[in-house]
C-alpha cells in the first residue's frame, strides 16, 4: 500500500520542476524569465523525465531551492516536513488568535486615532465653509 503512495507522490524531474515552480507562486512565464527562455521551453523542461544535472542546478539557482532538494523533491517529503515543521514549532491555534488580538489592539487604537482626526478636520473644514459663506453676505 506505501508503494502505491510513494509511486503517486514521486515525480519525474520535469514534474518536480513544476510542482516547485507552482509552490513558489510562479508562472512559467516567471521561471523562463529568470533562466533567460521561453516559456515554451519551460513548459517542455517541465514535461521532461530527464533533465542533466547541470541544467537541473540551473533550474534551481533560479527557483531559489537548492540542487539535491530539486532534486530529491517528492509531495511526501513536503507532508512531512510541514507536519513536523507545526507539530514541533510550538504554534497552535490559540497562539495565532492570541497574537492576532495582539496586533488588532494597535490597529484598533490607530482607527481610533485616525477617526478622530478626521471628525475634527472635517469640523474645522466646515468652520472654515461656513465663515466664508458668512463672510460673502
Amino acid at each position: 500500500m506505501s508503494g502505491i503512495i510513494t509511486n503517486k507522490l514521486t515525480f519525474h524531474r520535469g514534474r518536480k520542476v513544476e510542482r516547485v515552480r507552482k509552490l513558489r507562486g510562479w508562472t512559467q512565464t516567471d521561471l523562463a524569465d529568470k533562466l533567460g527562455i521561453s516559456k515554451q521551453a519551460v513548459s517542455k523542461l517541465e514535461q521532461s523525465e530527464n533533465i542533466g544535472d547541470e541544467k537541473l542546478k540551473e533550474i534551481s539557482n533560479a527557483l531559489g531551492v537548492t540542487f539535491e532538494g530539486l532534486r530529491d523533491f517528492t509531495e511526501e517529503k513536503v507532508l512531512y516536513n510541514t507536519n513536523n515543521f507545526y507539530e514541533n514549532c510550538g504554534v497552535s491555534a490559540t497562539n495565532i488568535v492570541a497574537n492576532v488580538e495582539t496586533l488588532n489592539v494597535p490597529l484598533k487604537e490607530a482607527i481610533e486615532s485616525f477617526e478622530r482626526e478626521l471628525r475634527e478636520t472635517r469640523k474645522s473644514l466646515l468652520d472654515i465653509i461656513m465663515e466664508k459663506i458668512v463672510t460673502k453676505e
